[in-house]
């Protein structure tokens, strides 16, 4: 009988659940919309009993659809956004809603630690910047505005370790994601009670799960999830890993030849190193789901989720001129863009409708905009602020750097020609794209190939599913005009910053 795994991937808009066979070709898929609750601003809340039922209706879509024998799917795993938190109860209930990484409530706190030198002593144990959507922020904010929701919890969880958890009722930290949460020692991939200490949250030492491995097996479909799911009880569930690792080994990031880039709700730029960066010039380091390997990155919400935004919001119009065409709105943006040459656009976007690549109270803004912009100029902008976003953190990665071969691009960008090509005009490096729309959960079905032992370790994993579908090599004829722009972009950004924090609108509990 063929085998096939299944990979599900819950993101900050999305959760889906892919069907892979062994050599790496999606068989099917299930995807729901995930709904996000706003309550405050700079609240991004998700309902975690309405995320398991998406989750479930997902699984039981990409099933449907296989048409395949139901035990010929030999294991599970899950990927998810990193950061935010999601809190099971000591009544088997959740105990409040899940905290998507997009939240940026705790602001105060990584600022209070910053400016006192616990961020500094800090760092010598996890060696990455504190964040305000890291569970260690998210925490405190809960300890001080709703005490009655950290005491009620038995499992601090990442999205996808409660994901697997209603898959098999077992609890476990998976340490791709927990190791970018600032409670993990990563030189000895433990978690510290003395480093949870410095940031007053040692009470929740014994709230924190078993730490397993991104391979390793962590439990079966259970009885209860197979009857809701029609997944076949006692399957194999790997432990997954942090989408951004599950990105990075689905487009064979198994060596220090590339960058991997990845343009979805959150901009992750990102590269492997046998050793930390420890000049913090960098805002992370992670343990990479290659025991031998740290994730070096930077990130920050300023995304293709920003084009998202502006789509469900303004675009209405467009929507029904697409549908009209035969094609999808944003494949729409792809030919208004394409009108507009790069030199003819002058519009600034600031894509921080989620958040900015480091100031937390920093908002969103269009910079330039004339009685003479049409709606394609400002679709372009909305495309070029996104991409000056990431290269002000792939400049940082350089940085570090001695060479690199390419940039293997990720995400909403990944399935836009002119997108992919902006990338690579801007940064001056060739962009890479994987053949296969649903990055994350390939990630997540090499896991669980390797846990049920298909592959002896992800890098055989990686030569046997992946491959590369097509190279875009920079256009040297806009060099000097996308020179030009990105460094407008900079002193915007720059001349911008100090007005922030008085704009701060009032925050909720």
């Amino acid at each position: 009988m063929k085998k096939y795994y299944m990979g599900i991937d819950n993101g900050g808009t999305l959760c889906k659940a892919v069907i892979f066979d062994t050599e790496g070709q999606e068989i099917s898929s299930g995807s729901c919309k995930l709904d996000l609750e706003t309550p405050f601003p700079g609240h991004t809340e998700r309902d975690m009993e309405y995320l398991w039922d998406s989750n479930v209706e997902a699984i039981k879509s990409a099933i449907d659809k296989a048409k395949i024998p139901v035990e010929s799917i030999k294991g599970v795993a899950c990927s998810g956004h990193g950061k935010g938190l999601y809190l099971w109860g000591k009544d088997g209930k959740p105990s409040h809603n899940g905290i998507v990484s997009t939240d940026s409530r705790a602001w105060e706190y990584p600022k209070k630690w910053h400016s006192d030198g616990t961020s500094d002593k800090a760092f010598k144990k996890t060696c990455q910047d504190v964040l305000a959507s890291q569970p260690v922020s998210i925490l405190n904010w809960l300890k001080d505005h709703k005490p009655g929701v950290v005491e009620n919890t038995r499992w601090i969880f990442e999205v996808k370790d409660y994901i697997r958890f209603r898959l098999t009722g077992e609890a476990y930290a998976e340490i791709t994601d927990y190791s970018g949460s600032s409670m993990m020692n990563i030189t000895t991939s433990e978690f510290d009670r003395d480093l949870l200490a410095l940031f007053g949250i040692e009470d929740c030492y014994e709230k924190l799960p078993p730490i397993k491995k991104s391979t390793d097996l962590c439990g079966t479909i259970s009885k209860e999830t197979a009857a809701l799911t029609g997944l076949k009880e006692g399957t194999p569930v790997g432990g997954g890993m942090f989408d951004i690792d599950a990105c990075s080994i689905a487009m064979d990031i198994t060596d220090e030849k590339n960058i991997c880039v990845i343009a979805g709700t959150w901009s992750i730029n990102e590269y492997i190193s046998k050793e930390p960066v420890l000049n913090k010039t960098i805002m992370m380091n992670s343990l990479y789901c290659l025991d031998d390997y740290y994730l070096v990155e930077e990130c920050s919400p300023t995304s293709a989720g920003n084009l998202e935004w502006f789509v469900d919001t303004f675009l209405d119009k467009e929507k029904n001129e697409a549908k009209e065409k035969g094609i999808n709105v944003f494949q729409y943006c792809d030919e208004l863009v394409e009108t507009i040459h790069p030199d003819d656009q002058s519009i600034l976007f600031l894509p921080y409708i989620f958040g900015s690549n480091y100031n937390p109270n920093a908002k969103s803004c269009f910079v330039g905009l004339d009685r003479s912009h049409s709606r394609n100029h400002i679709i372009r902008s909305v495309f070029e602020g996104i991409v000056f976003s990431h290269m002000i953190h792939i400049e940082k990665l350089l940085l570090n750097r001695q060479s690199t071969d390419a940039i293997r691009l990720a995400g909403g960008a990944a399935n836009s020609r002119i997108w992919a090509q902006m990338f690579a005009d801007v940064s001056g490096l060739p962009v890479e794209i994987i053949d296969t729309k649903e990055l994350g959960a390939l990630g997540c079905a090499m896991a669980a190939a390797v846990a049920e032992g298909e592959f002896s370790d992800l890098r055989v994993a990686a030569k046997k599913m992946v491959r590369i579908k097509k190279k875009i090599l920079p256009n040297p004829s806009v060099k000097e005009v996308y020179g030009r722009k990105y460094g407008h972009f900079k002193k915007v950004v720059e001349a911008l910053d100090p007005l922030w924090d008085g704009m701060i609108q009032k925050q909720g509990i």
